[in-house]
C-alpha cells in the first residue's frame, strides 16, 4: 500500500489517521492475524514523528523519501538473495551424488574383502587345529612340570625341616614349616586332590614332631617356675640361682611356638571343618583358637579339671556345680599374676596382639562350657537342681566379669542358658517359684503391714510388706536375666514380669473386695498403698535405661508377645519413648486405686453426712445478729461433723500414703464443698446472723482442719466460700447486684444489649468466680434481710 502524498495529507488537515482503509485486499485477509499489531506500530511511528501540531505536516514529504530508499534497499538485498540460493542448493546435490558414489565403492570393497577373509580362513583351519593340539600338548606337560615343582617343592621343604631339626636350628625347621603352611593355603583352590593330601599330610608330620618337641621343653620350664599354681603363689624367700636362665629359656620357647601358630591355626580350622558333627554336648566356639604357649599351659589345668569333673568321681555331682565353677575361678585368680608378670612381656615383645591373662581364662572357660552344656540337658527334669546350675553359672558369670576383668565382648556361660529347651526351662521353673512365692507372701501373718511404719522419713509411700517383696522378687528376675546376651530371651522374661505384675493385680483385686465392706479398715488402705507402690515403682522403670532399651529391641523386633495387639499408633508412641512396655499395666493399677479411693471417700462422706443432719436443719433464719452477740462460737450443731472431719483425715493421714493423701484430702474436699452447698446453703434460708454464722463456722473452723496440708485451703471449697460472700453482703450491695443480675437476665431473654458492667464483671470484682450469675441470684433469694420485709 502506498503512503499518501504531502499535498493530500495537506487537503486533508483533520482526517483521522487511525482509520482503516475503506477496502480489504485478499492479502489483507490472510495477514488479518498481524493487522492489528501492524496498525498500532503506524499510529505509533505517525504520533511520534508528526505529534498534534499541525505545522510538523510539513514534514512529511521528507518521510515519504526517506521510506522510498529504505523500501528499494529491501528490495535489492532481497533479489540478491533469491540469485545466491539456487546455487547453493545445486553444490549440496552434487555433494551428496559424490557421497553416494563413494558409499557404494566402499561397500564393493568391502564384500571383495570379506570374500578373501572367508577363503583365507577355511585354508587356514587345519592349520590351526593342529597348532591348537600342539598348544594342548604343551599346556598339559606345563601343568605336569609344576606338578612336579610343586612336588619337589615340598620335598626339599620337608628334608630342609628334618636336616634342621637333626642340627638342631628350630628357627630354621619353623621357617620351611611356614613355607609349608603357605603353600598349603595356595593349594586350597587347585584340583590336584592327592597333591593337597600329601601335602597336608607332611605340614602335620612336621608341625607335629616340632610342636611336641617344644611343648616338652615348655613343659620343663614351667615346671621348673612351679607351674600350675593349684593353691595361691607363695613367693620364695630367694629367687633360684638360674633364674635369669630359666627366664631366657622361657622366652625362647614361648617365642618359637608363636612362630609356629600358624601352621597350627591351619591344621586346627581343617580339624574343626572335618569334625563339624560334633557331639550336642560339645559347644560350637566360634572365637578364635588359643596360642600355643597358652594351650600347652592348659594342659595340666584340663587333665585336673576332668579327672575331678568327669567320669564316676564323688566331685562329679550334677548338685554340686559350684565344685567345678569355683574350682576354675581359683585358677584363674592364682594364675593371675604369674601371666602378667612371665607370659605377657614375652608377648609383647613378639607382637602378638594377646592378653596373656584373658587367654588363659578362654581356656578355662572352654572347658566349663563344655561341663555346663553336658550337664544342663540332664537337669531338665528336676526343678531345684535345674535352679541351683542358673543361680551358680549367673554367680560364676558375675565374678569372671568383676573379678577376673573378662572382657564382656567375649562368650562367658550364659549363651548356654538361651538355648531354647534350657531358656524355656528356665522360664517355666522362674514363674512356678515366683507363683510359690507370692502366694507365702499374701497368706504371711504381716503381709499387709509396712516394716516402716515406725520410721516416718522412710515410710513416705507406706508400701506393705507383701507388696515392697513383691517388687524385690521382680527386681531379683531383672538382675537375673539384665546380662543375657540375646535380646529375645530379655523380652521374654520381661513378659513374664508383667503377667506375674498383673497377676498379682488381680489378687489385689480379690482381696479388696472382700475388704470393700469396711472401706476404712486398715487393709483395705494397704491394699490402695499396694496399688500405689507399684505404680510409683512400674513408673521409675518406665523411665530406666534398661527397660527403655529392651522397649526399642522390642519395636525393631517387632516382638509380638510384648507389642501385643498394639496398633501403629501405640507402636509409634513407643518407638519415640512416649509412653513405656508397662503403660497397660499402670492404665489398671490406676483404675484399680481410682476405685479404691471412690469407695473410701464415699465411706467418709456417708459418715459425715450422718453427723451432719442436725447443722443441715438448723435454724438458720432466726439466728441472733452480729450485733446481739458479744463472740462468735462455732455451732453447737456442726460440733459433730466438725469432729469426724478432723479424725478422718487425721486417720487417713497415718494409714495412706503421702501421694494417696493428697489426692484423698483433696477428694474429701471437694465432696464436702458440694455436700455443704447443696444440702446446708441451698436448702435453707439465712437471715443476717444465719449468714454470719454460716461464714464462721466455715472459714475460721472447717477450713483450717484442712490448713494443716495446704496453705490455702478456702481454694478447695470455692462453692462454700463464694457462697458466704453473697449471704453476707451488705443490704446496699446486695440489692445493687441483684437488681444487675434480673436486669442482665431480662435482657438476655429479650435479646437485648448487655448491660454495662457485665454481671461477671461485677461478680469478680466481690471474688466470685465459681458461681455462675443464675446460681448467684438463687443465693440472693434465699436472703431474708431484705428492706420492706
Amino acid at each position: 500500500m502506498a503512503a499518501p502524498t504531502g499535498e493530500e495529507s495537506a487537503e486533508k488537515p483533520g482526517e483521522d489517521l487511525s482509520s482503516p482503509s475503506s477496502t480489504n485486499s485478499p492479502d489483507t485477509d490472510m495477514v488479518s492475524e498481524n493487522s492489528g499489531e501492524l496498525h498500532d506500530c503506524v499510529v505509533d511511528f505517525l504520533k511520534t514523528e508528526v505529534g498534534n501540531d499541525v505545522k510538523s505536516l510539513r514534514k512529511v514529504g521528507d518521510m515519504l523519501e526517506k521510506m522510498r530508499e529504505e523500501n528499494k534497499q529491501l528490495e535489492e538485498q532481497v533479489m540478491m538473495i533469491s540469485s545466491s540460493v539456487p546455487l547453493k542448493v545445486s553444490a549440496a546435490l552434487s555433494a551428496a551424488e559424490e557421497a553416494r558414489c563413494s558409499v557404494e565403492n566402499l561397500l564393493q570393497r568391502e564384500r571383495e574383502l570379506s570374500s578373501t577373509l572367508q577363503q583365507h580362513l577355511q585354508e587356514a583351519q587345519p592349520w590351526m587345529d593342529r597348532l591348537g593340539q600342539t598348544l594342548g600338548h604343551v599346556d598339559t606337560i606345563e601343568r605336569h612340570l609344576k606338578y612336579l615343582q610343586c612336588l619337589q617343592h615340598i620335598e626339599e621343604l620337608s628334608a630342609l625341616v628334618q636336616q634342621c631339626l637333626m642340627t638342631n636350628s628350630v628357627w630354621e625347621a619353623i621357617r620351611a614349616v611356614d613355607s609349608m603352611a603357605a603353600l598349603d593355603a595356595q593349594l586350597q583352590q587347585s584340583g590336584c586332590s592327592h597333591l593337597k593330601a600329601f601335602l597336608s599330610e607332611t605340614l602335620v608330620f612336621w608341625h607335629k614332631i616340632i610342636k611336641d618337641r617344644l611343648a616338652s621343653d615348655f613343659e620343663e620350664v614351667l615346671t621348673l617356675l612351679q607351674w600350675p599354681f593349684i593353691s595361691p603363689p607363695t613367693q620364695s624367700l630367694a629367687p633360684p640361682a638360674n633364674s635369669q636362665e630359666i627366664s631366657s629359656q622361657l622366652e625362647l620357647l614361648a617365642t618359637q611356638l608363636l612362630a609356629l601358630q600358624t601352621s597350627d591355626d591351619l591344621i586346627s580350622q581343617r580339624a574343626s571343618a572335618s569334625h563339624a558333627g560334633a557331639p550336642a554336648g560339645q559347644p560350637l566356639t566360634l572365637s578364635p583358637p588359643l596360642c600355643l604357649p597358652i594351650q600347652i599351659m592348659l594342659l595340666p589345668l584340663s587333665k585336673r579339671f576332668r579327672y575331678h569333673f568327669t567320669g564316676n568321681r564323688q566331685t562329679n555331682s550334677l548338685s554340686k556345680p559350684e565344685w567345678y565353677l569355683t574350682q576354675v575361678l581359683m585358677w584363674m585368680g592364682n594364675s593371675s599374676a604369674f601371666m602378667d608378670e612371665k607370659i605377657q612381656p614375652i608377648l609383647d615383645r613378639a607382637g602378638a596382639n594377646i592378653n596373656a591373662r584373658v587367654e588363659l581364662c578362654r581356656g578355662l572357660l572352654s572347658l566349663v562350657q563344655e561341663k555346663v552344656a553336658s550337664d544342663a540337658p540332664r537337669l531338665l527334669y528336676d526343678d531345684s537342681l535345674f535352679c541351683h546350675l542358673v543361680e551358680e553359672v549367673l554367680q560364676f558369670e558375675k565374678e569372671l566379669r568383676s573379678s577376673q576383668l573378662y572382657p564382656a565382648a567375649l562368650p562367658g556361660l550364659l549363651h548356654l542358658l538361651v538355648e531354647d529347651a534350657t531358656l524355656q526351662k528356665w522360664l517355666t521353673v522362674e514363674k512356678k517359684m515366683a507363683v510359690e512365692k507370692v502366694d507365702a507372701i499374701l497368706s504371711a501373718e504381716g503381709a499387709w503391714s509396712s516394716q516402716y511404719r515406725d520410721i516416718s522419713d522412710v515410710d513416705e509411700l507406706k508400701a506393705p510388706d507383701c507388696a515392697e517383696t513383691f517388687m524385690t522378687l521382680l527386681l531379683v528376675i531383672t538382675e537375673r536375666y539384665r546380662s543375657l546376651p540375646c535380646p529375645r530371651a530379655q523380652l521374654k522374661f520381661l513378659e513374664l514380669q508383667r503377667e506375674l505384675i498383673d497377676d498379682f493385680r488381680i489378687r489385689l483385686t480379690q482381696v479388696m473386695k472382700e475388704e470393700s465392706r469396711c472401706p476404712l479398715g486398715a487393709r483395705y488402705c494397704a491394699i490402695l498403698n499396694a496399688a500405689n507402690y507399684i505404680s510409683t515403682v512400674l513408673g521409675d522403670w518406665g523411665d530406666n535405661v534398661f527397660f527403655l532399651q529392651l522397649q526399642q529391641m522390642a519395636v525393631s523386633l517387632g516382638e509380638e508377645q510384648v507389642l501385643g495387639a498394639l496398633g501403629l499408633m501405640e507402636v509409634g508412641r513407643l518407638a519415640s519413648l512416649e509412653d513405656s512396655l508397662f503403660e497397660g499395666l499402670l492404665a489398671l493399677l490406676d483404675r484399680l486405686r481410682g476405685d479404691m479411693m471412690g469407695r473410701l471417700l464415699d465411706a467418709v462422706m456417708r459418715e459425715i453426712r450422718e453427723k451432719a443432719k442436725p447443722y443441715c436443719q438448723d435454724r438458720w433464719l432466726s439466728l441472733p445478729s452480729l450485733c446481739d452477740q458479744s463472740i462468735m462460737s462455732l455451732s453447737s450443731s456442726a460440733c459433730p461433723m466438725m469432729l469426724c472431719v478432723r479424725d478422718r483425715l487425721l486417720y487417713l493421714h497415718q494409714v495412706l500414703s503421702l501421694p494417696l493423701f493428697q489426692l484423698a484430702w483433696q477428694g474429701l474436699a471437694e465432696r464436702l464443698d458440694s455436700f455443704l452447698y447443696q444440702e446446708v446453703i441451698l436448702s435453707n434460708h439465712f437471715n443476717e446472723g444465719g449468714a454470719a454464722q454460716l461464714q464462721f463456722d466455715m472459714t475460721r473452723n472447717l477450713f483450717p482442719l484442712f490448713g494443716h496440708y495446704c496453705k490455702r485451703p478456702e481454694n478447695f471449697f470455692k462453692h462454700v466460700k463464694e457462697a458466704c460472700v453473697i449471704l453476707c453482703l451488705n443490704v446496699g450491695s446486695a440489692l445493687l447486684l441483684r437488681d444487675l443480675l434480673r436486669e442482665s437476665e431480662e435482657e438476655r431473654r429479650g435479646g437485648g444489649v448487655e448491660v454495662n458492667p457485665s454481671p461477671q464483671s461485677a461478680l469478680n470484682e466481690l471474688g466470685v468466680f465459681r458461681l455462675a450469675p443464675c446460681d448467684v441470684l438463687i443465693l440472693l433469694n434465699l436472703r431474708a434481710s431484705w428492706p420492706g420485709q
